[in-house]
């Protein structure tokens, strides 16, 4: 399918592994130039070096924690008139209730609701006097069905997906759509670090931890970056104009719930 966003431009941030790094490959193969943001400067050239070679897009690349002020204006300087951005933040530690004190709230709530916000608030005014543009922030399954040692993740990402809520129906109008990818278990690092600290509380081998937790899921195995870029590509269509304010799980039916 041709997703008609072609020439398109786009600001994918933690794009450099993961997740991010998905959705940046299925969008510059629907012929989109790219700019990529994530921590690590080695990963990420190396990332948008491949990107280039396979796809022939425009990569420009901004190595810098963008969960931060002055990470966010040099990510927002590089953008400029970017017609499409892909929210994107590791999530915070796990723990218990008991663990956890203001100032990892107020971490969470950076990297996990006020870095999206700050980025959408930048940007859509743009997109929406262009009359064209497409936000994807990737939150959590979390969000529909709250993990309960993801307790940081469950609150920061419920926060953004309130926001998106009201927001998203005030700028649709405007050729604008913003929507929410809910990941479930993906084969990525996150789940590699989670795995290996469950494995190491319970003191069985990271093997069988693995295998456990992939058995549980309906699909009987944890998702791809490929297949998740793809589903956030095609939310950044032209075909994708009538989904507004959306939150789609990609969990391999973990979430069990009618609606």
């Amino acid at each position: 399918m041709d997703l008609g966003i072609r020439g398109k431009r786009a600001l994918v941030c933690a794009s450099s592994k993961g997740l991010g790094l998905g959705c940046a490959r299925a969008l510059a193969e629907a012929g989109v130039d790219l700019v990529m943001n994530a921590r690590g400067a080695e990963a990420l050239e190396a990332a948008a070096k491949d990107i280039r070679e396979a796809f022939g897009v425009e990569v420009v690349t901004v190595a810098t924690d963008v969960t931060t002020e002055a990470g966010q204006a040099k990510v927002l300087e590089a953008a400029g008139d970017v017609d499409i951005l892909v929210t994107n933040a590791g999530g915070p530690p796990p723990g218990m209730w008991s663990d956890w004190d203001r100032e990892d709230f107020i971490k969470a709530l950076d990297a996990n609701m006020l870095t999206p916000i700050a980025l959408m608030k930048a940007l859509l005014p743009g997109m929406m006097e262009r009359g064209w543009g497409r936000v994807v922030n990737i939150t959590s399954q979390s969000v529909k069905a709250p993990i309960a040692v993801l307790g940081l993740s469950n609150s920061a990402r419920a926060g953004l997906t309130g926001y998106v809520a009201g927001t998203s129906r005030q700028v649709a109008g405007k050729g604008v759509n913003i929507n929410n990818l809910l990941p479930g278990i993906h084969a990525t690092d996150r789940a590699d670090s989670l795995d290996k600290a469950a494995a190491q509380a319970e003191g069985r081998p990271f093997e069988e931890v693995r295998a456990e937790r992939e058995a549980s899921l309906p699909a009987g195995r944890y998702g791809t970056k490929e297949e998740f870029g793809a589903a956030c590509a095609f939310l950044c269509s032209q075909h994708a104009g009538f989904i507004v304010g959306q939150n789609i799980l990609l969990d391999g039916g973990n979430v069990n719930a009618t609606l």
